[in-house]
């Protein structure tokens, strides 16, 4: 079974493959394909942003498909930046600019309110229509700087108190054991079992 994955974004393709590695499937990156739909995000929660992304991917390949939508809720910036994690500083920007946008916002506010938790939906589409979601969180606290050399987007400011890391201090297998992201895959995985057991 082929399972495209719906983004072109190369670090979720590589966390997603590693962690569904022991499935007798085949992720396959949708950079594969040639001229791809753009996968724009319009959708007033993850949800519909994961659902919308698997279903345009799943239409386009004629094959299973996995998007997700994946954000950063600060309890002090009354659950920001959120939807627009990616984009926080603007369109086109980098992982280190949102960072610093984000530190900047945060300035002054004490450790003890500086919780956030990071939220991933994932949707499951097949090419007949099926479909399922998902959902995976992961409570912490940003940091004052950035900690860490892994990982990517907030993962440098967003700090585990149960492991005393940031994501970025992680290595790839310990992070693919508790992320946001590795929650909501463990209720794919067992999803996708129950399908190629079928």
């Amino acid at each position: 079974m082929d399972l495209v994955i719906a983004t072109n974004n190369r670090h979720k393709v590589e966390e997603i493959s590693e962690i569904l590695s022991d499935l007798p499937i085949r992720t396959v990156p949708l950079s594969e394909f040639p001229d791809p739909p753009e996968l724009i995000e319009e959708g007033e929660t993850y949800a519909e942003n994961a659902l919308h992304k698997a279903r345009t991917v799943a239409g386009f390949t004629k094959k299973w498909s996995l998007g997700d939508d994946t954000g950063l809720e600060v309890e002090p910036l009354g659950g920001a930046p959120g939807l627009y994690s990616a984009r926080y500083a603007g369109e086109g920007v980098t992982f280190e600019e949102n960072r610093k946008k984000l530190l900047s916002e945060m300035k002054g506010v004490p450790w003890k309110r500086r919780k956030a938790v990071f939220r991933c939906v994932m949707a499951l589409v097949g090419p007949s229509g099926e479909e399922a979601v998902f959902e995976g969180t992961v409570p912490g606290y940003i940091t004052e700087e950035d900690k860490g050399s892994g990982g990517f987007g907030y993962d440098a400011i967003f700090f585990l108190p149960d492991l005393k890391k940031t994501f970025a201090e992680l290595d790839p297998s310990e992070k693919n054991q508790v992320s946001h992201r590795a929650r909501a895959l463990r209720r794919v995985r067992d999803h996708l079992k129950r399908l190629v057991a079928a």
